[in-house]
């Protein structure tokens, strides 16, 4: 994709600015890190020996094992809701 297509949007992450570049529009963006940093905050909460780079990597992993578990959940309804469109059809 072209340069022109990108936007930027400078965000603030756990008391650091960053400056993304790509193609979601910035309000999402914002959001985005807005989630981010709350959830690096909710860990710290319960981790405070934690430093930056080792909470960083935390929310990343708890992030990612959240996304899956939603992408499993998401196959097993697709899958439920074939089944019973098949079943429908074959009433």
């Amino acid at each position: 994709m072209s340069q022109s297509n990108k936007t930027r949007a400078t965000v603030d992450i756990y008391g650091k600015s960053y400056t993304i570049v790509g193609e979601e529009q910035p309000h999402h963006v914002r959001m985005v890190a807005s989630l981010v940093d709350q959830r690096m905050r909710e860990i710290h909460e319960s981790n405070r020996s934690l430093d930056t780079a080792k909470l960083a990597v935390l929310t990343a992993v708890n992030t990612m094992n959240d996304y899956l578990k939603l992408k499993e959940d998401y196959a097993e309804l697709e899958a439920s809701l074939k089944k019973k469109e098949e079943q429908e059809k074959n009433d």
